[in-house]
């Protein structure tokens, strides 16, 4: 693999990182009881302010889908939503450097955790972004936290999961596990996730890139990553387990999702009740906050700022 500063993926995480910064963000970690550490990037603490949160603004949380750690994920939702709003962004248990001794693996424990952390950093109430594995703890969350999350968005997120679901998408992928697709450990299986993920083609994209991007972002914590896929409580019948919110929820989805497709968001928009409302973002995949992201954080704004 290449050094640091001959690696493109590096290079670009330096970047990243400089624009979660330049957004009012900065990277903290917090031991959230004796088992459990997660790392987010939040507002800046102000000196002597305990991380406790003293701005006016209302708070925001986007949380991250199977895939790198969250600073990859959602930089154009960040710096556009920074000004308006107080982001924050968490790595998921067992993404970045969030981790746990605890051996729960469910998105209700993700979705438990995160709430201890905002918590302890003084959030009270929030609206929730979550895309694909992200929505399925953002689901959680709202159910978990009733009136402190006001609004909710699930983005290109199944959680409306029947195990024939994953069946058919292994299908589609011609793979034998799902783990191939979600957690790539060699370049074809990279380009088969990509296919899967965005509309553009990245063919040209040469192996020793993808195998950079490989060994740089999806290396770590591959057993426990696994047992996150695993341990899902949604998805393991042929019974969609999910109610309707007492939260407004938008649904947004891409015309041509591979993984979840678009006759999912459909049904998960009955099934979560009149409070629901399915934004479609055309010529997109599984990724829209990603590749039309003009599109997706305008419909996003439009919805968190307007009246209930």
């Amino acid at each position: 693999m290449f050094p640091n500063f001959l690696s493109l993926v590096s290079l670009y995480g330096s970047y990243l990182r400089r624009c979660f910064t330049a957004s009012g963000l900065s990277s903290q970690t917090i031991n959230i009881d004796n088992e459990t550490t997660i790392h987010f990037w939040g507002p800046t603490p102000k000196p002597n302010s305990n991380s406790i949160t003293t701005t006016q603004k209302p708070s925001l949380v986007l949380i991250h889908g199977f895939g790198p750690m969250a600073l990859w994920q959602w930089r154009q939702q960040v710096q556009f939503f920074s000004d308006r709003f107080d982001v924050y962004v968490p790595d998921l248990i067992f993404f970045g450097s969030s981790t746990t001794k605890s051996t729960e693996r469910s998105e209700i424990f993700q979705a438990a955790s995160v709430g201890k952390l905002l918590d302890m950093v003084g959030v009270q109430r929030f609206s929730v972004v979550g895309t694909s594995y992200g929505g399925f703890v953002a689901y959680q969350m709202a159910k978990m936290f009733g009136e402190r999350v006001e609004k909710v968005v699930i983005a290109s997120s199944g959680v409306n999961l029947r195990q024939r679901n994953n069946e058919e998408l292994l299908k589609r992928a011609k793979l034998e596990k799902i783990e191939e697709l979600m957690l790539p450990a060699t370049a074809g299986q990279l380009r088969t996730l990509m296919a899967f993920s965005v509309s553009n083609r990245f063919n040209i994209l040469p192996d020793f890139f993808l195998n950079d991007f490989v060994h740089k972002l999806y290396s770590e914590n591959r057993k426990e990553k696994m047992e996150l896929l695993k341990g899902l409580t949604l998805g393991r019948d042929d019974t969609a387990n999910i109610s309707p919110l007492q939260q407004e929820v938008l649904i947004v989805w891409g015309d041509h999702d591979q993984i979840f497709p678009l006759e999912m968001a459909t049904e998960l928009k009955e099934l979560l009740g009149e409070k629901a409302r399915l934004e479609v973002i055309k010529n997109t995949s599984h990724v829209p906050q990603t590749e039309c992201p003009g599109q997706f954080n305008n419909i996003v704004k439009n919805f968190l700022i307007g009246s209930s």
